[in-house]
């Protein structure tokens, strides 16, 4: 079976990293075609990922709306000449409206509710949407829900061991207390409308949060030359280890907030719109606190922030909330695969020749 990833934001590379491995093993080709955006060529090079390069995207709605016309005919073209079978693709429509042009299977995986743009571009082409159990929205006939996360995809225990030599790229010494504060960019189309955190409530939340540990800034933009310093230096693919050694995670990143709590971090998420998969994490792991962009709770996460630093045996807390987690959720890549599986043609085994005795 031909499979065809499309890659439009760095976090899918790690949703299908590792089923794309898995398949390849079973004798399956999997090509992968990738918007140029931040560092998902980057993480394709790491995992030796051969892809093509669909280019950069745009800004802008007028500008989505011309990348959208220009991605579906570079991905036809692609799809045309490598013979796909099948599409498989986290939530943005250009692969299930080029799959729905040629005929094949079109397999979706979402966890974001708020992104209606791409529900309304993406969800009539597709043959089916997966998303988490607890997503707050129903797609509609094709719409399957699992127990689990997309970032248990690379980070259950079967794919991902935390690496304590992360510790000495930070310079940190073991047991002492860091955290990582990420701010993004808003920029996605489902962004449109977002601010996030004021710039004045950056300064406080360093300033408070370095009263009780080393302070590390994981930022899509610019800093100002004051909160740059914070800046982390480390490898891109070690953020996972540092994640997992960090004393909290906080910030404006969903993706983020939801792999600090399947590794047993406590975080911080603000966004007016949320998450169901964060809000489960909260009320049913008490791993993530959501919070909107107000300008009151930017000053409610911070308190936050503060009462977590101060906790006794928080991480032994917050380590059995994750085995808790792990416990109840599903392997995301298996069922990944197991889905995909299902449209691969079946192999029939001949019967062996009757031997005969003379």
């Amino acid at each position: 079976m031909k499979i065809l990833i499309d890659i439009n934001h760095p976090a899918h590379v790690h949703y299908f990293r590792n089923f794309s491995r898995i398949m390849i093993e079973k004798g399956h080709d999997v090509l992968f075609v990738s918007r140029n955006k931040e560092m998902e060529h980057r993480l394709l090079h790491l995992y030796n990922i051969p892809y093509i390069d669909r280019g950069k995207g745009k800004t802008g709605k007028i500008g989505k709306f011309l990348y959208l016309l220009y991605a579906d005919l570079k991905l036809l073209e692609i799809a045309t000449k490598f013979r796909a079978d099948l599409f498989l693709n986290f939530l943005h429509p250009y692969p299930s409206q080029v799959a729905k042009l040629l005929g094949k299977v079109s397999l979706v995986f979402s966890d974001t509710e708020h992104a209606r743009l791409h529900h309304q571009l993406t969800v009539p082409f597709a043959t089916n949407v997966f998303t988490p159990s607890c997503y707050r929205i129903d797609l509609g006939a094709k719409h399957i829900r699992f127990r689990g996360y997309m970032e248990l995809a690379y980070l259950h225990p079967n794919y991902f061991t935390p690496d304590p030599a992360i510790l000495s790229l930070l310079h940190v010494e073991p047991g002492e207390k860091f955290v990582i504060i990420r701010f993004v960019s808003w920029a996605a189309a489902h962004d449109f409308g977002h601010s996030g955190m004021s710039l004045e409530n950056k300064r406080k939340a360093v300033k408070a949060l370095s009263q009780f540990a080393r302070v590390f800034i994981t930022s899509e933009g610019e800093l100002p030359h004051d909160l740059e310093q914070y800046r982390i230096s480390i490898p891109f693919d070690k953020m996972h280890d540092a994640l997992y050694f960090s004393s909290l995670l906080f910030g404006e990143s969903a993706t983020m907030a939801s792999e600090a709590a399947v590794l047993g971090t406590p975080s911080i998420f603000m966004d007016n719109d949320g998450r169901g998969y964060t809000d489960e994490e909260e009320t049913k792991y008490g791993l993530v606190f959501n919070f909107t962009e107000s300008p009151e709770d930017q000053t409610l996460a911070i308190q936050k922030a503060l009462e977590i630093m101060q906790e006794v045996n928080g991480t032994e807390k917050y380590q059995r909330a994750r085995k808790q987690l792990l416990s109840d959720c599903i392997d995301t890549t298996q069922f990944m695969v197991n889905q995909v599986l299902k449209y691969a043609p079946q192999q029939v085994t001949l019967p062996k020749p009757a031997t005969v005795t003379p």
